[in-house]
């Protein structure tokens, strides 16, 4: 099984760099079906699998080396103070419509995204403290800020700020994400929502930025089909229904890596661990020991064994290890510890006192409410932490729940502890989850320290001040118990070798 691939890599190696055959038809399985693939509205990080080739974006990010490459913007100027950034732009590009590509429709893009009519779910976050858009002449815009933000140019290589047609967007409104139009490899061809999505070679499509193997897509037709029951996946890749399937179980990774016919490309996802946030505002978390208690009473390396055979790193903080700005000093932080867990938990006052297995003080049990929702093997992992918390003398009420109920759940602090993992290749994504007024604030942390040191590092461009910012929070994080990490996000893609 071959380890750490990175995701882009990959899927420009698939999309713009081969081919089952010249002029061929890929199928690529994709895990969720969502409720929406507009990327300027919608936050799956599944959306940039298929819409990353109907979409170009400003800037590129070079997978293998981590530096900005040229995309629809030739070149780039920042000012001295950090605040605008000038892009000067490819000519001859044309939309998939027939609209040309020009400074207009960067400024028509951009406030799309930041309007707030659009409800944008992660493309207003990237663009961070935007302040407007400036046309300078037709192949010339300035992107204006209100402060300086370090992470933009990485903002800008992602799909969710990819450049759409304004024609069409225009033309169709609220049914846009049915009718997409963009300037990449791919047209936009057939979208059934829930089952499949069908993308076609663009014809036109010479100015595909550095990081393709080629400057013209290899393909006629790529296929994406909606496969959300993980039992399916393996022998849908098997019978040759698919190509390349994404999310292979991992008792099946094996199997497949052990038939010539298959390989397995393991994909070591940047960004968030998969992670428990507990409730720091609610009671019994609302005390440290108790939730030191929690993290010494985990034992993550049999987590991951049980349910992931050992693909999957352990996690040991906020950010996964391939993340830049990762602090290996969270390796420290809680390791398996049982009796240091129940020597807590008692110094806080809770013992069994009526000898039914579950602690209690005040006459109140100690029964934990967790949410789930049920992807990543959320449940799978609910269940064994309250397996191994019922050890303890903890026990745990668990139900599965929607994304949009776990966002309300966790808005308002209703539960004990919910998982939740994203990806995203800046450390600015731990501002998401540890501002105290980020959206997945699901800890409730408010600490004014930490929500400056966060301030801070979004407004640098010197790597090394922003890591050492970065590992100050990852160690406040843990310091503070206010989440229980358990992976590293690895997706295990299942591959025909005809690809």
């Amino acid at each position: 099984m071959r380890r750490l691939f990175p995701l882009s890599l990959l899927l420009l190696t698939l999309l713009a760099g081969c081919a089952p055959r010249p002029g061929g038809r890929l199928v690529y399985g994709l895990t969720l079906a969502p409720s929406g693939i507009d990327p300027h509205i919608n936050a799956s990080s599944e959306l940039g699998i298929p819409l990353t080739s109907v979409y170009d974006t400003l800037v590129y990010q070079n997978p293998e080396t981590g530096e900005f490459v040229p995309g629809l913007a030739e070149r780039w100027e920042v000012s001295e103070d950090g605040r605008v950034y000038t892009f000067y732009l490819k000519r001859g590009v044309t939309f998939h419509d027939g609209t040309t590509f020009n400074a207009e429709a960067v400024r028509f893009n951009l406030e799309r995204i930041t309007s707030p009519d659009l409800a944008s779910q992660k493309a207003r976050f990237m663009l961070g403290p935007y302040e407007r858009t400036e046309v300078v002449d037709d192949y010339t815009v300035r992107i204006v800020l209100s402060e300086p933000f370090a992470p933009l140019l990485d903002s800008l290589s992602q799909v969710y700020l990819g450049m759409a047609s304004p024609a069409a967007v225009e033309e169709w409104g609220d049914e846009y994400q049915l009718h997409q139009v963009g300037t990449g490899p791919f047209m936009f061809a057939e979208y059934v929502p829930g089952d499949h999505l069908l993308l076609r070679r663009n014809p036109d499509y010479a100015w595909g930025p550095p990081v393709y193997q080629h400057k013209t897509a290899q393909l006629d037709e790529v296929e994406f089909r909606f496969f959300t029951d993980p039992a399916t996946r393996s022998p849908s890749l098997e019978t040759g229904e698919a190509d390349v399937m994404g999310e292979i179980p991992p008792q099946d990774a094996a199997r497949l890596e052990a038939d010539e016919a298959f390989r397995i490309e393991a994909v070591a996802l940047p960004g968030a661990s998969l992670m428990f946030f507990m409730n720091i505002t609610r009671p019994p978390l609302n005390d440290i020991r108790v939730r030191q208690a929690l993290l010494y009473g985990t034992d993550r390396e049999a987590i991951v064994s049980t349910i992931f055979r050992d693909t999957s790193p352990v996690a040991y903080g906020p950010l996964t290890a391939v993340t830049f700005g990762y602090d290996p000093a969270v390796q420290g932080y809680y390791p398996h510890d049982p009796a240091q867990a129940v020597m807590l938990l008692e110094e806080a006052g809770w013992t069994d006192s009526d000898g039914d297995g579950i602690r209690d003080r005040d006459g109140e049990p100690l029964v934990l409410d967790m949410y789930l929702m049920g992807w990543g093997y959320m449940p799978e992992i609910g269940q064994l932490l309250a397996a191994q918390w019922t050890g303890l003398g903890i026990g745990v009420d668990s139900q599965v729940v929607s994304y949009p109920e776990a966002l309300e759940v966790g808005g308002k602090g209703q539960h004990h502890l919910i998982p939740f993992s994203l990806s995203g290749s800046d450390p600015d994504i731990l501002r998401k989850f540890f501002h105290s007024q980020a959206i997945f604030n699901w800890s409730l942390v408010n600490d004014p320290e930490m929500d400056g040191w966060l301030e801070e590092a979004a407004c640098l461009s010197d790597h090394e001040q922003r890591a050492a910012l970065y590992s100050q929070v990852q160690q406040r994080v843990m310091d503070q118990s206010l989440i229980i990490p358990i992976r590293d996000y690895v997706n295990l893609n299942g591959m025909s070798n005809k690809v």
